[in-house]
């Protein structure tokens, strides 16, 4: 199988996985949500944090050389800076009437408008998922491996939040799902772009990998952590500290696994 297959077969399960795994979560009773959701955002709090410090890094530097250090360092940084621009710009343009919370279904999901708006932004980020997991598999299949898995954890409470916020504006429970999956497997697109713009351009991947790095990063802490902050009673801190190391273990011993 090629590259560019593999890049598919990748993103595409990635997509495929998170979407079936939220629709299984909804599955379940309000109160069984409501206790293993934290648990997830844990998880996948450790799963970022362990693909972006643990792998992507490590390899933009390796491709860099000593000298290169800098570089990947600015890539990292704008990077995050990066994201917080285009988080504000959302945040701006979802709640410029009124102030409210971007992930807080009670204000999102106030009418279709804001479900449709929803699904373009996630298109895009799925994109972007898409053109992270290639450039790390074009760097090396088991960091794209890696990679995807990552992609996949964060990918289950934030597709868990979307089909609520599409069934609070008006949509049916099948059609929300199924556009959610549809929106979950625009990652393919960002896949096979991103495998023909860097096959032409194979010095950028560095910089690629930083920018993925980055996007991990900031998702971790700017999006899950804040959450998990909100549960200040001494067994939760535990639960989310045991959690978070789970995902980091999961990420460092597949990574040692496939090397």
């Amino acid at each position: 199988m090629n590259s560019l297959a593999l890049i598919v077969l990748l993103t595409g399960m990635s997509g495929f996985l998170s979407a079936l795994a939220a629709s299984l979560f909804l599955a379940l009773g309000e109160q069984r949500r409501a206790a293993l959701l934290p648990h997830l955002v844990s998880l996948a709090t450790g799963a970022l944090l362990g693909a972006a410090f643990l792998g992507l890094l490590p390899h933009a530097l390796e491709g860099m050389g000593p000298e290169g250090s800098h570089r990947v360092g600015m890539g990292l940084l704008l990077g995050i800076l990066t994201f917080f621009l285009l988080e504000k710009f959302v945040l701006w343009r979802h709640c410029h009437d009124d102030p409210c919370e971007m992930h807080s279904p009670s204000h999102a999901a106030r009418d279709a408008a804001s479900a449709r708006m929803i699904l373009a932004g996630d298109s895009f980020h799925n994109v972007l998922d898409g053109v992270l997991v290639a450039a790390a598999f074009m760097t090396d299949p088991k960091l794209g491996m890696v990679t995807a898995m990552a992609v996949a954890a964060h990918e289950v409470p934030q597709e868990v939040g979307d089909v609520a916020i599409l069934l609070h504006g008006g949509y049916s429970r099948r059609r929300a799902l199924a556009l959610n999956l549809l929106t979950s497997l625009t990652s393919i697109v960002g896949g096979v772009i991103a495998y023909f713009a860097l096959a032409t351009a194979l010095h950028l991947l560095p910089y690629a990998l930083a920018f993925a790095a980055a996007s991990f990063i900031y998702i971790a802490v700017a999006d899950l952590i804040p959450g998990l902050h909100r549960r200040v009673d001494i067994r939760a801190g535990l639960e989310q500290v045991l959690f978070i190391g789970i995902g980091v273990a999961v990420v460092y011993f597949t990574h040692q696994q496939m090397h």
